[in-house]
């Protein structure tokens, strides 16, 4: 029983680390899709002062405080000028989500 319980604290304890690292991750993968990997790049249409981008485009994403759902469904199926994705991954979507709604405050 006493093992149990040591596995259970130590799960409990490290469990927000963890989570911290893959949210590191996950906003470090999001800023690069933002800045190189998607296709055309974000920041050439979209101003984000944390990506240090001031595309004339699209909207200026630091007023427009979009949640990650948001820009997920802007990503996957586009709006107005802005094209739907045909190259990044569920995991690149989620991680820009992640790193755009987060970085603005709308997180």
């Amino acid at each position: 029983m006493r093992l149990s319980g040591l596995l259970i604290l130590t799960f409990a304890l490290t469990a927000p680390i963890n989570q911290a690292r893959s949210d590191n991750a996950a906003m470090a993968l999001g800023k690069k899709v933002f800045l190189e990997l998607a296709v055309p790049q974000c920041a050439l249409c979209h101003t984000l002062a944390d990506a240090g981008s001031t595309g004339p485009v699209g909207p200026v994403l630091d007023d427009l405080k979009p949640t990650a759902d948001r820009v997920r469904t802007a990503v996957t199926k586009g709006v107005g000028p802005m094209p739907a994705n045909t190259i990044l991954t569920r995991e690149q979507i989620d991680a820009v989500a992640l790193y755009i709604s987060t970085v603005t405050g709308a997180r």
